[in-house]
Formats: C-alpha cells, structure tokens, sequence
C-alpha cells in the first residue's frame, strides 16, 4: 500500500497537469462505501497538498476536483444505501465488518446532516454515514447539502495541512 501511495505522489511530482484528475479519483474512491475500506487514499491527498506550494501546483482545481470526487463518492454510496437497503451489508467487503454499518446508522440517526459533516472525517464513518443515510431514507436534499458542504470541507482541510506541513518543514529545515 505504501509503495503505491509513492508512485501516486512521485507520478504527480513529474506530471502536475495530472494533480486534479487524480485527485478526483482519489477522493472518490476514499468516499465510495467498498472502495474506501480496501484503499484509504487520504494520506496521499496530503501530500499532494505538500507539492501545491512548492511544486507549483494551483489549489483551486486541485481543491474542487477533490470535493466533487469526495461528493460523487458519497452520492454513489448513498443511492446504494437507498436502492439495496439492508441487503448492503451481506456484500463482501461490509459483510467482513458486520458492526460498521450499525455505527453508522446509529451516527446518521443521533446526528442528521451534521453527522454527514463529521463522519467525512473519520475513517469507517466516511464509508458507512452516506450509505446509512440512504438505507434510512434522509431526505435526498437534506443529505446533498451536508454532502457538497462536508465534501469542499474536508479537501481544503487535506490539501491545506498539506501544504501547511510542507511549509513548516522548509522553515524548521532552514533553522539548521
């Protein structure tokens, strides 16, 4: 896993033009319910946001590719949620974390939209909230607002730290 996260990192390095699609696809599959448990994604969208300073990279498309990957990933989870109800759960790779889904669904019903919010940033929740909630039936509007506003959220929250990181880096590494 880590060897592909560096050649994700290293193919970014040399071609940027490629920093938002991938990241796209990156946020995509950290936010889609089967994708997300095999292949946690978020530490390479931190280091892409460790290159936007330094290699040039511009945050705006990288930021909004990220959110729209984020948000599509959990649309797609949550019309699954919505579409196969309880079913869900007795497909491999869920079927292999039987007290993920019950987590989730107790989030959504204790927290609403706000748990879309919080469960974006916490690694299980990102993958059970949005199909909880479309098991459960949260209104389909109630659930995109708290999806869009989470999703543009939490990639500045990625890309940002990122970069922030990489800067601090530079300025203890210059102190020597």
């Amino acid at each position: 896993m880590e060897a592909y996260a560096q050649d994700l990192i290293a193919f970014v390095r040399l071609h940027q033009a490629w920093a938002a699609p991938l990241v796209f696809v990156l946020a995509f599959g950290e936010s889609l319910v089967f994708i997300s448990l095999l292949v946690p994604a978020w530490g390479v969208l931190v280091a892409i946001g460790a290159m936007l300073g330094p290699g040039g990279i511009n945050f705006w498309p990288v930021w909004v590719a990220g959110a729209m990957g984020a948000a599509l990933g959990d649309w797609l989870s949550y019309w699954l949620g919505f579409t196969f109800k309880d079913r869900i759960a007795t497909i491999w790779p869920l079927s292999r974390h039987p007290n993920l889904l019950p987590r989730g669904a107790a989030f959504v019903m204790k927290w609403g939209m706000l748990g879309i919010l919080i469960g974006r940033f916490f690694g299980p929740l990102r993958a059970s909230v949005p199909l909880a909630a479309g098991i459960f039936k949260m209104p389909f509007g109630r659930f995109q607002i708290a999806n869009f506003a989470s999703a543009f959220i939490w990639s500045a929250v990625l890309l940002i730290f990122g970069d922030v990181m990489a800067k601090l880096t530079t300025w203890l590494w210059s102190l020597w």
